[in-house]
């Protein structure tokens, strides 16, 4: 059974939007649980978004370009993950 994850911008403080200063997966793309999908910069830092679980980046729902914006709370990519079923006896 699979599983569509939203992966979200995270609060990175008082920002109202955070430039997307580097895409690192493509749609289809393989990826790992805690692999870095997109590159995030505030005024202090950047931030590496990881992935929360693995699966396959959605060709519909992957990250907004390089040197656009994205609001906190926002929808960054989504990613499909393989579940195990489980059965109760």
């Amino acid at each position: 059974m699979s599983q569509v994850i939203e992966v979200k911008v995270p609060d990175i403080g008082d920002f109202k939007d955070v430039p997307v200063i580097e895409v690192l997966v493509k749609p289809g793309d393989s990826i790992k649980k805690e692999d870095s999908l997109v590159t995030l910069e505030s005024d202090k830092a950047t931030l590496e978004v990881p992935a929360p679980a693995a699966g396959t980046t959605e060709p519909e729902r992957t990250a907004e370009p390089e040197g656009t914006t994205e609001p906190e709370g926002t929808t960054e990519t989504e990613e499909t993950t393989e579940t195990e079923e489980t059965t109760e006896t």
